[in-house]
């Protein structure tokens, strides 16, 4: 019998519909005047830093959420976080299309949590909207697999 922590995985999928919502809110005004250099106007360091922030969260959610199941249903480790979303994958969690996004999501936490002072600033982000379509089909899928998975034990 598997042991799944559905609550602390229920409670990382209830929290992807904000971050997607916050995302898509930051997407939309990052045409209203935010694309200017970061160091010409404070309200443009602020979009920037909360568009990485809610990237960030959104990363964390996939990669928690991912472990839980890895955790849970004794898939192989993962080796990275990169990894995680490359498991998801493979055990049919994630359809390519979804587990390709998400991946390139993923690929976003280092250059977020490590390398900070480089990040481009300058320019709006173009992968905002992009993935808050993806958060919003992450929590079905995952709800569904642990439904299929646990089936056989109800």
């Amino acid at each position: 019998m598997y042991y799944v922590n559905r609550e602390q995985i229920d409670a990382r999928l209830r929290f992807v519909p904000t971050v997607a919502r916050a995302l898509r809110a930051l997407a939309a005004g990052a045409g209203a005047g935010n694309g200017a250099a970061a160091d010409a106007s404070d309200g443009a360091l602020l979009t920037h830093f909360a568009q990485e922030r809610a990237l960030h969260l959104a990363i964390e959610a996939v990669t928690d959420v991912g472990s839980f199941l890895i955790d849970g249903f004794m898939m192989r480790d993962a080796s990275s976080y990169e990894d995680i979303v490359d498991i998801l994958r493979t055990e049919g969690v994630l359809p390519d299309d979804v587990a390709d996004g998400l991946r390139a999501l993923v690929a976003l936490r280092r250059p977020l949590t490590q390398e900070y002072m480089e990040l481009r600033r300058d320019a709006p982000r173009d992968d905002l909207e992009r993935t808050a379509e993806l958060l919003e089909t992450f929590p079905p899928l995952v709800r569904a697999f642990i439904e299929k998975e646990l089936q056989p034990f109800a």
